[in-house]
């Protein structure tokens, strides 16, 4: 190890890179995360933060936007999936422009995303400009939430309190306080708005999602450096050593080789989707994409048809059904949520989903069964189930679906993954939300048989492909399956 001078006389001791796995044990040999690190893990949590906003947004204010513009049923299906068409594209572009370009350069664009279309669907002079608009927001949700797992996964330790799948997991409570604070926002506006004008709160709770937006554009432009994982991988060990030194407070400096195997490559990794079916990967994705479209699915089932099923089953008016479902998101979604970071903190991956999964199983059976509950007894079992079902989500799978691909990849590959798989998510709530109002008119609450599949089928997957991806650095080269270059 040789020494860095420094300004003011200071001699520190100073770590050789010389690969991908020299990077990864300097991040997780480290005492403590520098302020700068901290900031990178907390702005990449700002960007899941606009995604949940920008998705939830309009579900509020649709029929606004039906009597404003005239439209048809099929004009108004084409506006609410717009978005959800923009995230699918967005997802499967932005996994490949993060590991192709780098996590820094697609970060900072894709807030461009958010601001352009924000301010376009809250002006839209017709509903084709809004449309446009939301599939522009999709566009940006999509690269955004591959780019910030790949942020938090490698701006964190492997392992002790706060490393990568804690911070992983973050995504989750993260999600369900954006779209708590998105009922909240639309409240605060509807207070604000003159009463003659309340036709414009779909317009207003729009254009509030640019201010956040610019406010991380701001700070990112200060703040964000590049994966120094992703640098190495490109072959740039000065550049990775650089970024340990402003980001972690390392002090590192790039070396030669000292073997073959640790030898950098002479060329950036070609960016390939088709590597995700190779092995030793092909196994793991194939895990990736049951449990991402089986959460959907169910998530889709429960936490967005929320509203109409406590209506049925309470027999309450819109404010107090929008209140109910924002006091069970609050209560049960959000924490469990929260005891999800701790879970993976101290927890295997499969374990940790597995439960989760279980649990939501029990609560489906329950509310199978119970069918539409007329006692009061059954009432509140029903809201206790549907309750149980939220906590399960926020600690299980809804946090795992994350930690699982981003932790199962190793960087150069990192975000495709996440990608591929948040698209296949995307497509199955597209169908859910196709199928199940099917499936509801005709089984009425007989469909929680149906959805309940959703639970029990990634638990078989889970128990017969083992490899848990907590247990080893994917991105050290010296553990199993561990990137050699």
């Amino acid at each position: 190890m040789s020494t860095l001078q420094l300004p003011g006389e200071i001699s520190l001791p100073s770590a050789p890179v010389r690969s991908v796995s020299d990077v990864a044990k300097l991040i997780n040999n480290h005492g403590h995360q520098s302020r700068y690190a901290r900031w990178i893990v907390f702005l990449a949590l700002g960007g899941v933060f606009l995604d949940a906003y920008d998705l939830t947004t309009l579900s509020y204010g649709i029929d606004d936007v039906v009597r404003e513009f005239g439209l048809t049923p099929m004009l108004a299906g084409l506006v609410t999936s717009s978005i959800m068409i923009g995230t699918i594209v967005g997802n499967l572009l932005g996994g490949w422009l993060t590991d192709k370009y780098g996590r820094y350069s697609v970060f900072m664009a894709d807030m461009l995303f958010f601001v352009v279309s924000a301010i376009a669907a809250g002006l839209a002079p017709n509903v084709w400009v809004l449309i446009g608009a939301r599939f522009l927001m999709g566009v940006g949700v999509g690269i955004d939430l591959p780019v910030a797992m790949a942020y938090l996964a490698e701006f964190s330790r492997f392992t002790g309190k706060g490393n990568k799948a804690a911070r992983l997991a973050a995504w989750c409570p993260m999600w369900y306080a954006a779209s708590s604070a998105c009922f909240l926002i639309i409240f605060g506006l509807y207070f604000l708005l003159p009463k003659e004008h309340l036709d414009w709160l779909w317009r207003a709770s729009l254009l509030f999602g640019a201010v956040p937006a610019l406010l991380i554009v701001a700070v990112r432009r200060k703040v964000m450096n590049e994966s120094p994982l992703w640098a190495a991988r490109q072959g740039d060990l000065s550049g990775a050593a650089r970024i340990l030194r402003e980001s972690w407070g390392i002090q590192a400096h790039e070396a030669h080789a000292e073997t073959p195997e640790q030898q950098a490559p002479a060329a950036a990794p070609k960016v390939d989707i088709r590597e995700l079916f190779r092995q030793p990967y092909r196994e793991r994705t194939l895990v990736n994409v049951v449990m991402n479209v089986c959460i959907s699915f169910e998530y889709t089932a429960i936490a967005f048809f929320l509203p109409s099923i406590l209506a049925q089953f309470l027999g309450a008016g819109v404010f107090e059904t929008i209140a109910a479902s924002l006091g069970l998101n609050l209560l049960f979604a959000l924490t469990g949520g929260l005891l999800g970071m701790r879970l993976a903190w101290k927890f295997p991956s499969r374990y940790v989903a597995m439960s989760g999964f279980a649990l939501q199983f029990i609560a489906l059976i329950t509310l199978a069964i119970l069918g539409t509950p007329v006692a009061s007894a059954g009432v509140v079992l029903a809201i206790l189930m549907l309750g149980l079902w939220l906590f399960a989500e926020g600690f299980g799978p809804g946090a795992q679906m994350m930690v699982y691909p981003a932790l199962s990849y190793p960087t150069h590959i990192r975000a495709t993954g996440v990608g591929f798989g948040h698209a296949l998510s995307s497509i199955g709530s597209a169908l859910a939300l196709f199928i199940l109002p099917v499936l509801q008119a005709s089984f009425g609450t007989n469909m929680f048989w149906i959805v309940s599949l959703s639970a029990i089928i990634p638990i078989f997957f889970l128990l017969i492909i083992r490899f848990e991806p907590t247990r080893h650095d994917i991105d050290d080269a010296h553990e199993p399956g561990g990137s050699h270059v």
